[in-house]
């Protein structure tokens, strides 16, 4: 039996395949408590500097497994809870892991497929993507995914996507920014590696840093407390060590230890 999961770590970047290629990837028990396994080791990692989720396969993910959503129906209420969480911290996991998270594109990305993608960071997609939140199609609600995609997109966007079951292309997802960029599905790869070597130039602790701040001040209330807050951030970054090391480069021109 083919592992569920594939995971390897080069150049300070974690990838990790979802590997259900006969089943599109559908998210059952078994896939995500690995993937939590691998994402709980990957931000307690200290030489991390990206985690890529991406998968084997023409498709992404196909949300929730058939399997598992057979088992939901005879399924009591503690049962179903337990089943969901395992869902939700993944999700919770990849938004607020340290090390940014890029989420990579092709074929169709359905439900929690679609969810694990606007958890990520950032999410690049084949120009032949498709996405879609069918769950009220089902009877169901995009109850654990919902905090991520209204974050990505917002709330009339999404409301759109979650009322109507809509499915979407990679253009109107990139309109939407569920996707931040949509190339060509021959260079989906290469792009990606692009990504990696860009993040792979930037300060490891000063990304980490300003992962926090964005998580901060996303709905914080611009006063003089914030202001004397932001300040002391860069004033004490600028005198750290990789802060000194990055000006000092800068002005002689010369490669920071942190440029692989």
């Amino acid at each position: 039996m083919p592992e569920l999961l594939v995971c390897e770590i080069h150049t300070h970047t974690l990838w990790i395949t979802l590997n259900r290629t006969a089943q599109h990837n559908a998210l059952n028990d078994k896939l995500l408590m690995q993937l939590q396994n691998q994402l709980d080791q990957a931000v307690d990692h200290p030489d991390l500097r990206l985690i890529v989720l991406k998968s084997n396969g023409p498709n992404f993910s196909a949300g929730a497994d058939l399997s598992s959503m057979q088992n939901m129906i005879n399924s009591n209420l503690d049962e179903n809870c337990a089943d969901a969480m395992l869902l939700a911290r993944v999700l919770y996991t990849l938004n607020n892991s340290p090390i940014p998270t890029l989420a990579v594109v092709q074929g169709s990305a359905f439900g929690g497929g679609a969810g694990l993608v606007a958890a990520c960071d950032f999410a690049i997609a084949a120009n032949t993507a498709s996405f879609c939140f069918s769950e009220v199609k089902l009877g169901l609600l995009p109850a654990m995914i919902s905090p991520y995609v209204v974050n990505a997109i917002g709330t009339r966007a999404a409301g759109w996507l979650f009322l109507s079951g809509e499915r979407i292309n990679a253009e109107r997802a990139l309109s939407l920014q569920l996707i931040h960029h949509c190339v060509a599905e021959a260079e989906l790869l290469s792009y990606t590696q692009h990504y990696v070597e860009l993040l792979s130039s930037c300060a490891p602790q000063a990304v980490r840093e300003t992962k926090k701040l964005l998580k901060k001040f996303h709905t914080c209330r611009i006063d003089e407390e914030l202001i004397t807050h932001t300040v002391d951030l860069i004033a004490n970054k600028r005198i750290s060590i990789e802060g000194q090391q990055g000006l000092k480069a800068f002005i002689n021109k010369t490669t920071p230890a942190w440029n692989i």
